[in-house]
């Protein structure tokens, strides 16, 4: 894989994640992580309109708002290259449009919405949130074929491409998306002359590497870069929540609704990779986020944090390289239960 750079700036192999901001972060908070990150070097940032996690009505937008806010105070917007995207379609967004699609009316008024919260007149990388079609996705297996109201690719291509040639995008990329996806994508642009998705946004961890089985093959072969997402898979792979332990402010104790790393053959594997770590005197979570940086398809490793503790902790992971030991061993723990929360 070829590709370093979003709207031909490098990025930093590390990706500040925004999506806590207005939930567990306050705006005074989520600035600080930006002063922050930005003075160890990263360039990077992700957010999206449906932001902060978990999803309310009452919250929605408020991540955007605060990095807007962050750009008009200090006027320092060319110095990050900022990714956002458009929510798809799901029982938990109404409150959203409606119920967001991916269909021209939608995009053209997602990323409008979007500039106005940012106080920016363009994003660097702008992504489909989650497909809009009924699809494995958010952890689900076993794809079994419904017919359903779902935009078409080709409409939803062609309003992403009004949207670069209107200036408003310099690239676009796809998240939460299937083999199959991702390749339709690509070959309805060279079909019709359309940008070229550039990144795709999907979960990958130690716990999770279904993006090896197909994805990771099209990001080498078609130059797609893996934006990284839950590398410490919602905190567990730093070891926090084994033996039952639930610290007050950690999302798996706030939010019931993320199980999806807390089942019994996960917490099992964690504890192989918790103990592995300690053995080879690393810090579990640096042990995580350096195996997810350092994988050849992934462009950037997206980290969050809701303190600066943790975010300084997971950036003085960047340039952190597991050894041929350290990896063989890795991948003696995947082999014995390969991907025990997709």
């Amino acid at each position: 894989m070829q590709l370093t750079t979003i709207n031909g700036r490098t990025v930093t192999r590390l990706c500040l994640g925004t999506m806590t901001w207005g939930e567990q972060n306050t705006e005074a908070e989520a600035h600080s992580q930006i002063d922050y990150a930005l003075d160890r070097g990263l360039n990077f940032m992700d957010c999206a309109e449906m932001y902060p996690v978990p999803p309310r009505p009452e919250t929605q937008g408020l991540t955007e708002q605060y990095i807007g806010n962050w750009f008009a105070k200090t006027g320092r917007r060319e110095d990050w290259v900022l990714a956002t995207k458009a929510a798809g379609p799901g029982n938990t967004m109404e409150h959203l449009r409606g119920g967001p699609r991916h269909s021209k009316a939608h995009i053209h008024q997602a990323i409008d919405d979007s500039l106005r919260r940012l106080q920016t007149d363009y994003v660097d990388l702008y992504q489909l949130h989650w497909p809009d079609r009924n699809t494995n996705y958010f952890g689900k297996l076993g794809y079994v074929h419904q017919d359903a109201d779902e935009t078409p690719i080709e409409e939803s291509l062609t309003a992403l491409a009004e949207l670069v040639e209107a200036g408003k995008v310099r690239q676009i990329g796809l998240s939460n998306e299937t083999p199959w996806g991702v390749m339709s994508f690509l070959q309805t642009a060279e079909r019709l002359g359309l940008p070229k998705v550039v990144t795709v946004q999907n979960p990958y961890n130690l716990l999770n590497r279904t993006y090896e089985v197909g994805l990771a093959e099209v990001s080498h072969r078609e130059n797609v870069g893996l934006l990284a997402y839950s590398p410490l898979a919602f905190g567990a792979l730093s070891g926090k929540y084994l033996n039952g332990q639930r610290p007050p402010k950690g999302r798996l104790t706030l939010y019931s609704r993320f199980g999806r790393y807390n089942s019994g053959l996960a917490v099992g594997a964690t504890e192989a990779y918790v103990s592995l770590a300690q053995e080879h005197g690393m810090d579990p979570s640096q042990m995580a986020l350096a195996f997810v940086t350092q994988r050849p398809f992934v462009l950037s490793n997206i980290i969050g944090a809701t303190s600066l503790d943790q975010l300084a902790m997971n950036i003085d992971s960047m340039d952190m390289q597991l050894s041929d030991e350290l990896m063989d061993a890795i991948e003696a723990i995947h082999m014995n239960q390969p991907n025990p929360a997709p």
